[in-house]
């Protein structure tokens, strides 16, 4: 039978045996004992399917990652230690130096100054588009080297919702994936592959987490997209690997499980970037609850924006659910069940006034972290960007004024009136 996603939350990734423990274990080892060297032999020659070094695989992520899997409606998926790296996975896994990939321009931060700066140094370029280009435009970027495309959903600070069917159209007409963060929206409110994406990443220290107690990433594969259908353009899936005695994977693992075997086998083997079986677990209790939490978060978001947008020392509040938002027409339909909890807002009087806004803050806390159930905050101008001034600001996207509020499970009418004393106090 097919399950729904409140099922799956709760239950999915993990059915117990008879006497087996209820809870998914924590398997808190390093390694794992065989009794022969040829039954540990045949997982290094990737003959059989087991556990060896929990640097590579462990079994409580593997039933985490089973549970995301399903969510997302994938074939196959990896937990790693952090959303920052899922997304190198993500792209490291299909293209390498002197390959290019196409991203949009308003995505987390973090991601790109990844890709801008570091894995440029590796010789993978990127081209960052308008992700409210043209399709003319879109197209234009590609090269006879582009791997992948790369947007989010809900663009991490930017609140931009990216119109997945247009990116999904032109990464398919060049015969390249296209990777999706869908960390804010989460796969309660969008589906990405229901729309055309090919893989999907998370920052599972977010909603998924929904708790801020354990830092962690997701990689998702459709299984869609047709690895031997572009086998030029993909050779380390389509072509021998020399590290494994010339395993093919897209041949050996097919098209649903080629993608993950290999950033598992290959990545994690070489790079080591694993999620913790605890914090693995610590995930897995906060998925059970996503499916409740998600609406909360989004019916706050709702509430604080619409309190925002009518206060007279606000100049301007960024959420798709507003009418006024230029993204609710998009929002309705990639987002009918609401986006995320995620606010951002300019404050009248630029910078001292909202440094004077966050202090008189009393149940927001002041933090870098989003998307949990206590409520925080951001002033960007004072920390993630405070080496910049007002002009470095402006060219960057971000006002003096600009506040990133994330909303959390609280009583909206005590957010509210907590936002509403500030902004009087300022």
């Amino acid at each position: 039978m097919e399950k729904k996603l409140g099922t799956i939350c709760v239950q999915g990734g993990y059915t117990p045996k008879n006497g087996e423990p209820r809870q998914i274990p924590i398997i808190q080892s390093t390694t794992f004992k065989y009794d022969t060297s040829e039954d540990m032999g045949k997982l290094f020659d990737l003959e059989a399917s087991g556990y060896f070094y929990t640097r590579l695989q462990n079994p409580t992520n593997d039933m985490v990652a089973a549970r995301i899997c399903a969510l997302e409606g994938g074939s196959a998926a990896m937990l790693t230690s952090s959303g920052q790296a899922a997304t190198f996975y993500s792209v490291f896994n299909i293209a390498e130096c002197g390959d290019h990939v196409v991203a949009s321009a308003t995505i987390y931060g973090g991601s790109y100054n990844l890709f801008a700066v570091t894995m440029k140094k590796m010789g993978i370029e990127f081209t960052f588009v308008d992700p409210e280009c043209s399709e003319e435009e879109l197209n234009a970027a590609f090269r006879p080297n582009t791997k992948a495309v790369f947007g989010e959903t809900i663009a991490n600070p930017a609140l931009t919702v990216l119109d997945i069917e247009k990116f999904a159209k032109a990464a398919h007409a060049h015969g390249v994936p296209l990777i999706i963060d869908n960390t804010f929206a989460t796969p309660i409110n969008c589906r990405p592959f229901e729309w055309g994406a090919d893989i999907v990443t998370h920052s599972t220290t977010k909603y998924m987490d929904g708790h801020g107690s354990g830092v962690g990433g997701c990689i998702v594969d459709s299984g869609n997209f047709d690895w031997m259908a572009h086998a030029d353009k993909f050779p380390g899936l389509t072509q021998p690997d020399d590290s494994y005695h010339g395993i093919v994977y897209a041949e050996k693992f097919g098209q649903g499980g080629a993608y993950i075997t290999k950033a598992t086998v290959q990545l994690m083997r070489d790079f080591g970037s694993i999620q913790s079986p605890q914090n693995a677990f610590i995930l897995g209790l906060g998925l059970e609850s996503l499916h409740v939490r998600m609406p909360k978060h989004c019916a706050n978001g709702l509430a604080v924006a619409q309190f925002l947008e009518s206060h007279p020392k606000v100049e301007k509040v960024n959420y798709c659910g507003l009418e006024s938002s230029p993204y609710h027409e998009r929002a309705q339909k990639y987002l009918p069940n609401g986006s995320c909890g995620v606010v951002s807002f300019e404050i009248k009087g630029g910078r001292p006034v909202a440094e004077r806004f966050m202090k008189e803050l009393k149940v927001a806390a002041i933090e870098t972290h989003v998307a949990d159930a206590r409520t925080c905050c951001l002033h960007p101008a004072s920390a993630t960007h405070r080496q910049m001034n007002d002009q470095e600001l402006i060219a960057c996207g971000i006002s003096a004024g600009l506040v990133r509020y994330s909303c959390g499970l609280e009583d909206a009418d005590d957010l509210i009136a907590d936002l509403k004393q500030a902004l009087d106090k300022a």
